[in-house]
């Protein structure tokens, strides 16, 4: 359990980054620093404090370095408060990517999601150029790169999900731009022999942001919540970005691809009734059931890292406590429930 509810973001930050004991025990068997590229998105701050928070209880003296536009105002200092040595860097600009220091571990957030249905060519520089200029940047370091389940096609919801051995099938313009990002990076693990991996993550979630916040919102605001999309994979924040981190350790070329997710398919519909319970709102549904969905498999991840410490359960009401203490929310709705691809 994570205790008391949070009030501000940097209390939410202090909670979601807290490390485990498996985390722990993995740095302490790595060496160099580390680098978080990307460090200003959704994810970053995560990431970056994790890492740092770890290092200073493992007893270690290593830099973590935060590279990002940092284009909202005060998160640089924000990050440089937390001990993250920020670096304000636009990574499509090859001499900016050059400028930067070395560095034996490289955390690859870099991504375009949303609006790339307006402007497809930003998703195409995010997440397929760039990657190509920091492979060949940093061919002796250890990459891991985060990728998404949306590069895998729809399974059936009746089926455990698709495994890291499945071949891609993307839908839709972002998806196939994630999935040159990952070739990109494999060219490039082959090629130099740079040791790699790839964490497919869906959907990572947290008390301001994700699939449940979504559900949970549209109950509250008694809105309609969309059965499209019947069935979803959701792991905690924090859990999630422990997995992806200690993939590091799994790196190898060619690049070895890991599901980070949780390790139950859950019932959208059922998500709402226990929102419902828990505010006291009776769901209103919307949209056909289909009988598909982009569900993964975690029983690899499951197998190197074991069962998430967060629970279905405890993710609903961690959400609900912090929603029902009036708790800002991102307001960056995930779009889980679009099938077209989209975003």
């Amino acid at each position: 359990m994570e205790g008391t509810i949070p009030r501000t973001g940097e209390e939410v930050d202090v909670k979601l980054s807290l490390p485990d004991a498996g985390l722990l025990g993995w740095l302490k068997r790595t060496r160099g620093d580390f680098g978080v590229l990307g460090s200003g998105g959704k994810m970053g701050t995560t990431f970056a404090q994790m890492l740092r928070r770890g290092l200073i209880e493992a007893g270690l003296d290593r830099r973590v370095y935060g590279v990002s536009r940092y284009g909202r105002a005060g998160q640089r200092a924000y990050h440089e408060g937390l001990g993250i040595e920020a670096i304000g860097a636009d990574l499509g600009e090859p001499e900016a990517v050059a400028r930067l220091p070395e560095m034996e571990n490289i955390i690859f957030l870099v991504g375009e999601k949303f609006g790339t249905a307006e402007s497809p060519e930003r998703a195409w520089i995010q997440n397929v150029i760039i990657p190509g200029l920091v492979a060949r940047r940093y061919p002796e370091s250890r990459i891991l790169v985060l990728s998404t389940g949306c590069v895998y096609p729809f399974e059936p919801v009746t089926g455990g999900g698709s495994t890291e051995a499945d071949p891609p099938d993307p839908v839709g313009e972002y998806a196939y731009t994630c999935l040159g990002r990952e070739r990109v990076f494999d060219y490039y693990s082959r090629k130099n022999g740079t040791p790699m991996s790839i964490a497919r993550l869906n959907y990572a979630n947290e008390y301001r942001y994700g699939v449940l916040v979504d559900i949970a919102r549209r109950v509250s605001r008694e809105e309609a919540v969309d059965l499209s999309t019947p069935y979803v994979n959701v792991i905690w924040q924090k859990d999630a970005v422990s997995r992806c981190l200690r993939c590091l350790e799994h790196a190898d070329s060619p690049p070895r691809i890991v599901n980070i997710t949780g390790v139950e398919k859950t019932s959208v519909k059922e998500l709402a009734e226990a929102f419902g319970s828990y505010f006291g709102k009776r769901p209103r549904f919307t949209g056909e059931l289909s009988e598909s969905a982009w569900l993964s498999s975690a029983a690899l991840s499951e197998s190197l890292f074991g069962l998430p410490e967060t629970g279905l359960e405890t993710m609903v009401n961690l959400i609900g406590g912090y929603m029902e203490k009036g708790g800002e929310l991102l307001d960056k709705p995930t779009k889980f429930e679009v099938r077209s691809g989209k975003f």
